[in-house]
């Protein structure tokens, strides 16, 4: 029951990110603003989630954990609230900035909850778990909210998450157990993130998630005017392809249960392969199906086993470490898109997938520098990390 409530709670804050997408139009026209400027209330969020999230993670450290995750979804339904009461678009990016400072931090907390509660080798699971309230909210949250925005207003999808979220606080206090503020301090938690198989992992998450982000930002026009596929279509196969991400996240989590390090790079080889074989088979819509639903499969299962991967080096001062590394996600997509739209400028928007196998090549090579491969005569090479001390 605990990880349900953690996993609901992770699927209303992370319907926030990417809600705004899909009304800009509206925000622009109602707030007196451009289409470009309404879109740059995603950019403060994502910033707000890659500086603010650990900044909050490190300021709330030693907090009792219920206590702080009911707080954290409080802040969020407050910026929930600010946005959509927004008289000006300033007041509208101040909400999104509010609710971004919490966004990070929960879910590092959602996910340092949920492996206290399990045994500590069913943490891929778990982690997938709460995880998969994310990639749900990227399957039907955001399409929902587009369709709600386009017939009750923009206000109106932040007014429901605002109601969802303060519903989120009630069931966390009625489900979360009881547990007391640890006994880590702040330097603890600092001491941890700034080791340095922590920074390669959280390094390994940004330059391997990139490379997703990269095609995944401009696939939609990869579909339709490359593979020629229609709108409506395409609708279907993002849909296909975040069916793939719920399965390859809940596959990931069982999978790095058994072996870390093989998953880690499973998962990355995976992503190579397919970014590389891309611009090739979306030329025909068949193999163009297939590499979406590959690429759904293989992007989310990079969740699991790199918050695993992090966890195994925190010791017991994980929170900043977790929270620094779902920044790291949100960093790697914005780097990503980045690097894409100049490809894309330059005309090879065909060729987006290459240049993101690079980056994913570069993430599989850093997994060797975070995860070594150990002698079998002294332990088991598949798995075993270095101790957190």
């Amino acid at each position: 029951m605990t990880l349900a409530a953690l996993c609901v709670s992770v699927f209303v804050v992370g319907t926030s990110e990417y809600l705004i997408s899909g009304l800009l139009p509206q925000v622009g026209a109602d707030l007196k603003v451009s289409v470009g400027m309404a879109g740059q209330a995603v950019t403060v969020y994502a910033l707000g989630v890659v500086v603010g999230g650990p900044l909050v993670a490190a300021l709330t450290a030693g907090m009792p954990r219920k206590g702080l995750a009911l707080g954290l979804m409080l802040v969020f339904a407050a910026g929930s609230a600010i946005s959509a009461l927004a008289p000006s678009y300033e007041l509208l990016l101040v909400g999104r900035l509010v609710s971004s400072f919490s966004h990070a931090a929960f879910l590092a907390l959602a996910l340092v909850m949920a492996t206290s509660v399990v045994p500590t080798d069913k943490t891929g699971t778990a982690i997938a778990t709460v995880a998969s309230g994310f990639t749900v909210a990227t399957l039907l949250g955001v399409p929902l909210g587009a369709l709600l925005g386009e017939s009750a207003g923009w206000r109106a999808p932040f007014a429901v998450l605002t109601a969802l979220a303060l519903a989120g606080v009630a069931l966390l206090a009625v489900v979360l157990p009881e547990q007391p503020a640890p006994a880590t301090r702040l330097q603890d938690e600092v001491r941890v993130v700034t080791r340095r198989p922590v920074l390669l992992a959280i390094a390994t998450t940004a330059v391997g998630f990139s490379g997703v982000a990269m095609v995944f930002t401009y696939i939609a026009p990869l579909l339709t005017r490359v593979s020629g596929f229609s709108s409506t279509a395409v609708s279907g196969l993002l849909l296909t392809y975040g069916a793939g991400g719920f399965l390859g996240n809940l596959l990931a989590g069982r999978l790095a249960d058994k072996s870390m390090s093989a998953t880690v790079r499973g998962v990355f080889g995976g992503l190579t392969g397919v970014l590389l074989l891309i611009p090739f088979a979306v030329v025909w819509q068949p193999s163009a199906v297939a590499a979406v639903l590959v690429l759904g499969l293989l992007a989310t299962a990079t969740i699991a086993p790199l918050q695993g991967l992090i966890l195994r080096h925190a010791g017991d001062a994980p929170t900043l470490a977790v929270s620094a590394n779902v920044g790291a996600f949100n960093l790697g997509a914005a780097t990503g898109s980045a690097i894409g739209g100049v490809i894309v400028s330059a005309g090879a928007l065909r060729w987006t997938g290459l240049a993101g196998a690079v980056l994913s090549l570069a993430g599989l090579a850093l997994t060797y520098l975070v995860l070594p491969r150990t002698s079998s005569a002294t332990r088991p090479a598949d798995d075993d990390v270095p101790a957190a001390g």
